[in-house]
């Protein structure tokens, strides 16, 4: 008797929710003539480009770099910002595509995915061997800094649409 009764509740909080979800994306929170959400809060180019410079200045202020350590900042700093250069152009390449016709197959979408991870992949090891030989450089106390302040340098949620995973495991690559 109470399987039945479970499954019947269970069923119907399904539907129900599918239901409500299905009546949020038609329209049914917001005016029509009201971007929805995500479209309001999306960073632009520009905003991404100077949050990017703002958090890069805070790690190097934050690790308090020697001279010595300072000689390998600009390879390591280079390659950060080529990172987030090609995911700036991925933005803008998204923001475009919504105006653009997408790819139409899933081997399209699977060729792109693989296009974009083979480029997150290269600026990810560019980024390992240039902050190598910086971090070696660090004493116990910068290198526990640079751990919790590399932290801000990954893409947050808003940037994205998810959740923060980390440097180069974007959510949707394309």
């Amino acid at each position: 008797m109470l399987r039945p009764v479970i499954s019947a509740t269970a069923l119907i909080a399904l539907v129900g929710s599918s239901l409500a979800y299905a009546q949020h994306g038609v329209g049914g929170g917001a005016s029509d003539d009201q971007p929805r959400f995500e479209h309001r809060h999306r960073l632009s180019a520009s905003d991404a480009s100077a949050f990017a410079d703002a958090r890069i200045a805070a790690l190097k202020a934050g690790l308090q770099l020697t001279p010595d350590q300072t000689k390998n900042w600009p390879q390591f700093e280079q390659a950060v910002r080529d990172l987030v250069q090609l995911r700036i152009q991925r933005l803008q390449a998204r923001q475009a595509g919504e105006q653009q016709q997408q790819p139409t197959t899933p081997f399209e979408r699977l060729s792109q995915r693989a296009d974009n991870m083979a480029k997150s992949s290269a600026a990810l090891k560019k980024i390992a061997d240039a902050g190598a030989p910086l971090y070696q450089s660090l004493n116990d106390d910068q290198k526990s800094r640079f751990v919790k302040l590399a932290r801000m340098l990954r893409p947050h949620h808003h940037m994205r649409g998810g959740h923060d995973r980390g440097w180069g495991e974007d959510r949707r690559d394309g």
